[in-house]
């Protein structure tokens, strides 16, 4: 256990982050003074961090030693101040963080901006090694996926010439799954359970598109993608008349990508794979996470490693030529020898796309429960295992096209997408970028409507299944509040 006493609200994301990502192992507790000192001293901490924040600077105690910090006028005070923590932090542990003192701040945006700014490449890498302390690594990664980006943003509708808000993308969520794996905090549910409640589910998701679709008449749909959830836990039947009625309700003639995710191989069928081609579907995921079958079986993740390569090469045997993988480093027990095995079996599938992901623990997730009771030590994610993970997908010819990053994130590295050129994931790069107006239907999603000036509204749906279905009629209402007004 590691506590930060705080005598300043409002900083407490910003420190959390930062001493986490340097003290990975503990469970990191931000105390501040309304907790009163009786308390602050009564929780039992292995580490103490004490932060005193004054309008005139900084104070911080660590490992016994004091540092201080005198605030000037030619900076934003608490930009100053994580800068100031983040040396003390370095000083303290000896290491430096490949995002340096980044929290809260999706890494591409900045390099966007700067590159829409005029900035070459050479600036853009100095200014995140000055203002942010990012490794040249990350900060070159940062500029190439930037550049990709914009490439491909000039061909969505937002993008167009005259600036208006003309286009969008639709995304659909399908919230059931097989199991529940233990890293998951998505809105999902064991399919099992909610068996006789999916047709209601998929009768009131169309009633929502139904008034999405009319809401969005006359405008440029771009990209559509179902996920969840894994969305091929539904029936050949539901997932047929869904679909039939999406392509009825929208019009479909300008759209560049239209992705689902198959996501989990146990719920991968001839029948499920035949009704997506029968749409027309461009683009699947099928995902496996790990091709260690003792990590699958600890995770929860039932779909075998011969699952996995038999929907895989069923896909391909009935045309499918669009075809992602997402894995996850730092899965428990796994190091470097586990994720090359990993990588020497996909490379020998060669997707058309590689995400891969550093684990994230997250607070709704079983994994967190077990991280609480038995620590961090079977967690490992580290510069080998990316770089294992890296030099893979660029053997299948598959270049990095979007990043993101997330709170407890495992080594305190990034999700990257890899790709081929010509396959890069459209949609990705519009939710991670906040370019285009997403509308989002079904439980658990998030409509976000994005002006013409980058102002972004946002229009959350109930996460629980059955209250999404009782309350189909307020979902709608919601929607439209946020799209008509």
């Amino acid at each position: 256990m590691l506590a930060v006493e705080l005598n300043r609200a409002n900083y407490e994301y910003d420190v959390h982050s930062l001493v986490k990502a340097f003290y990975p192992e503990e469970q990191v507790s931000v105390l501040t003074s309304e907790m009163g000192e009786a308390k602050r001293e009564s929780l039992k901490a292995d580490i103490r961090i004490r932060i005193l924040l004054e309008e005139c600077g900084a104070s911080v105690r660590v490992d016994g030693a004091d540092y201080h910090w005198d605030f000037t006028e030619n900076q934003e005070f608490k930009y100053g101040f994580k800068c100031f923590l983040y040396r003390v932090l370095s000083q303290a542990t000896g290491r430096k963080l490949p995002w340096g003192n980044l929290t809260g701040i999706r890494p591409t945006k900045i390099a966007y901006q700067l590159l829409e700014e005029g900035k070459s490449g050479q600036e853009i890498v100095e200014y995140y090694r000055e203002k942010y302390y990012v490794s040249a690594e990350k900060a070159e990664l940062s500029v190439d996926i930037a550049r990709r980006e914009r490439a491909l943003l000039r061909t969505v509708s937002h993008h167009r010439k005259g600036g208006e808000d003309n286009g969008y993308s639709l995304y659909i969520g399908i919230p059931f799954c097989p199991t529940t794996c233990l890293y998951c905090s998505f809105t999902s549910f064991p399919v099992s359970g909610y068996r006789k409640l999916v047709d209601a589910y998929v009768d009131c998701l169309i009633r929502e598109l139904e008034y999405a679709a009319e809401c969005c008449r006359g405008k440029i749909l771009d990209t559509v993608y179902v996920g969840g959830g894994t969305p091929t836990t539904l029936e050949p039947e539901q997932m047929d008349r869904l679909l039939a009625r999406l392509k009825a309700l929208f019009d479909f003639s300008a759209v560049k990508e239209f992705t689902v995710e198959a996501g989990r191989a146990d719920s991968i069928t001839e029948a499920k794979l035949q009704v997506l081609r029968k749409h027309g579907v461009s683009r699947i995921s099928i995902n496996p996470q790990t091709m260690n079958q003792e990590t699958l079986d600890y995770i929860g993740r039932r779909a075998s490693v011969e699952q996995v390569q038999q929907a895989y090469g069923l896909a391909r045997e009935m045309g499918f030529d669009n075809i992602n993988m997402d894995l996850i480093l730092g899965l428990p027990g796994e190091g470097e020898k586990e994720v090359q095995h990993t990588l020497d079996m996909v490379e020998e599938m060669a997707p058309d796309s590689l995400t891969v992901h550093s684990l994230a623990v997250k607070r709704a997730s079983r994994l967190n429960q077990m991280v609480q009771e038995t620590g961090t030590h079977m967690l490992r994610n580290t510069d080998e295992t990316m770089r294992i993970a890296e030099e893979g997908a660029r053997r299948l010819g598959l270049v990095p096209y979007y990043l993101y990053r997330q709170k407890n994130m495992s080594g305190n590295f990034e999700n990257v997408g890899y790709a081929k050129e010509g396959k890069l994931g459209i949609y990705n790069i519009l939710i991670m970028e906040e370019k285009q107006t997403i509308v989002a239907c079904g439980a658990g999603s998030i409509s976000k409507r994005v002006y013409p000036d980058g102002r972004i509204e946002r229009s959350e749906n109930v996460k629980d299944v059955t209250s999404f279905i009782e309350r189909i009629d307020e979902m709608i209402d919601r929607k439209r509040k946020l799209l008509e007004e």
